[in-house]
């Protein structure tokens, strides 16, 4: 035991006994005073963290953050979210009890955390574990097939996350070389592996280079696209505390804004249906709260701090201290383009209207159908593919897209010069017609912001991969030539596009590393090497007629 600052006093390596008598170990922060105070429980599989924790300590909580099962400090054997019964129900169920029970704890729980953390929260949330009165679990995804995306697999952020996050403490287990922490591994991986991985083929070959008890789990994620373990139509049903989530519009994880309708409708309790709440901003995954994302300053009405608000989320369900939070509403959202908040009573708002806007000949973006049909087409090669624009960690940021413009593998359709404002909330849509020459491919579609001065400010996007346009649970491939209608909904966005602005669409076949090349061979593009250019054909006017629709104010 040792104090801190501020009055803090910190335990490290806590033994806390599960049910099966397996041993977790944990850190504790708790305020120097007399009493006991509410528990707040972080659990986590990336090793439990050294804080900072005073904040949360000076508003009268003792902060407990505990090494999952099988993960670092911890006993026994680790099992990855991709597979049903982890385990990690049971485990953060006998944690919130545990922390309830200590003498500095006065019984009352919530729990904190994102990612993985938060999806750690949702599992032991669903047994309701007496004394959970409140959860902070934030930007994961609805359903596991949102971590990759349907029918393929995003190697420069699924390699790095197995060897720099996850891999290392399984080889110190298993007596193997180092790296042995996150921070070696990350070092690594930054001087010598980034090129050799992102070049890898074929991606199965990546199974070798992991953890033993690792490996057959990603073979499997690998192999069975449509595997579907985390049943959170099941979850909620059981969930009876209310959760604080947020995201952003350009977090890889943003999946985790539908937990809220869900909430809304099958929450177990009023409580929980009606005190969920969502915070949206124009962040990526590990930039939540700032205001800026890459080289785009979103000013300071884009940053929030995330840490307060947790605090007063659960001073009003935690300590039951009536300080407003139940009469605020349940999103708050930033609209990119006039740096301002609004307000909904769910995601996405209600009420919202249609913009349909088509693709005409000569690349024009117009509100009006084509009065002729026609197609525009482009050759994909995947040995040449259109390169993802992202930071140096790998994560997303809204950049800019004139770094591309001249590559003749993508598509641009640009609307005239808007005479007014265009606010789009909501989910875009691509009602696409296409032809392919190959009997698998991809299609992209990307929404872009144009200023005058050209700046092209990326928005969101939307995939799909041609084999699994009518679901997971089934391929079907392609016959060359054959025009075939795909809708592609884009990522969450909410943008006003400015007076003299244009709104631009991109088309493409790739975006590689954040996701996997299509070979355009119609084989299992994991296991196989041989690659074809495909080309293709973008049908526009008539019965056939390719078209955006943006939900839009007003």
């Amino acid at each position: 035991m040792e104090q801190g600052a501020l009055g803090m006093i910190v335990e490290r390596d806590v033994e806390v006994v599960m049910r099966d008598g397996v041993i977790l170990r944990s850190h504790i922060f708790r305020p120097e005073a007399d009493g006991a105070f509410p528990g707040l429980l972080l659990r986590t599989p990336y090793g439990k963290p050294e804080g900072p924790y005073e904040r949360f300590v000076r508003a009268g909580y003792a902060v407990v953050t505990q090494d999952s099962r099988g993960r670092y400090a911890s006993d026994g054997d680790y099992v990855p979210f991709t597979v049903e019964n982890t385990g990690d129900a049971e485990d953060g169920y006998d944690a919130v009890e545990w922390l309830a029970a200590q003498p500095y704890c006065d019984g009352r729980v919530g729990t904190f955390g994102a990612s993985y953390n938060a999806w750690m929260q949702w599992q032991l949330a669903k047994l309701r574990p007496p004394h959970l009165k409140a959860m902070c679990a934030y930007t994961i995804p609805l359903e596991l097939t949102e971590v990759d995306y349907p029918g393929g697999f995003r190697p420069g952020r699924r390699i790095k996350w197995w060897m720099t996050s996850m891999a290392p403490d399984l080889w110190r287990r298993e007596g193997a070389p180092p790296p042995h922490t996150p921070e070696e591994a990350r070092e690594v991986w930054d001087e010598i592996e980034h090129g050799r991985w992102l070049g890898l083929m074929p991606w199965m070959e990546v199974v070798r280079h992991l953890p033993k008890r690792l490996a057959h789990y990603a073979e499997d994620w690998l192999k069975e696209p449509a595997r579907e373990p985390w049943k959170f139509a099941e979850v909620h049903r059981e969930v009876a505390v209310p959760n604080l989530d947020f995201s952003g519009w350009y977090d890889h994880c943003n999946g985790t804004m539908a937990h809220l309708g869900l909430m809304q409708k099958n929450g177990r309790t009023d409580l929980a249906r009606e005190q969920t709440k969502l915070v949206i901003g124009p962040w990526n995954h590990p930039g939540l709260g700032k205001r800026q994302m890459g080289n785009i300053d979103f000013g300071p009405a884009a940053e929030l701090d995330l840490t307060d608000m947790m605090i007063r989320f659960f001073d009003r369900w935690v300590k039951d201290i009536e300080n407003g939070v139940e009469q605020e509403p349940a999103v708050r959202y930033f609209t990119m383009g006039t740096g301002k908040w609004h307000a909904a009573a769910t995601w996405p708002p209600e009420g919202m209207g249609e913009a349909t806007y088509y693709l005409h000949e000569g690349g024009s973006l117009e509100l009006e159908a084509p009065g002729s049909e026609g197609a525009d087409r482009y050759a994909y090669d995947p040995q040449d593919p259109v390169p993802t624009l992202w930071t140096r960690d790998l994560f997303t940021v809204p950049a800019d897209r004139r770094q591309v413009e001249a590559r003749s593998d993508i598509l641009f359709y640009r609307s005239a010069p808007l005479a007014g404002e265009v606010e789009v909330v909501g989910y875009p849509e691509l009602v696409l017609w296409a032809a392919s020459s190959a009997p698998d491919t991809d299609f992209f579609a990307r929404l872009v912001d144009e200023d005058p001065e050209g700046q092209a400010l990326e928005i969101c996007y939307g995939m799909v991969r041609a084999r699994h346009r009518n679901g997971l649970q089934r391929e079907d491939l392609l016959e060359p030539g054959e025009v075939v209608e795909y809708r592609i909904r884009l990522g969450a966005t909410a943008c006003c596009f400015q007076p003299g602005h244009r709104i631009r669409l991109e088309v493409t076949s790739s975006d590689f590393p954040n996701h996997d090349r299509n070979h355009n061979i119609g084989r299992n593009d994991l296991e196989d090497v041989e690659m074809v250019v495909a080309e293709q054909d973008i049908w526009r006017g008539g019965a056939r007629g390719s078209r955006l629709v943006l939900p839009v104010q007003g």
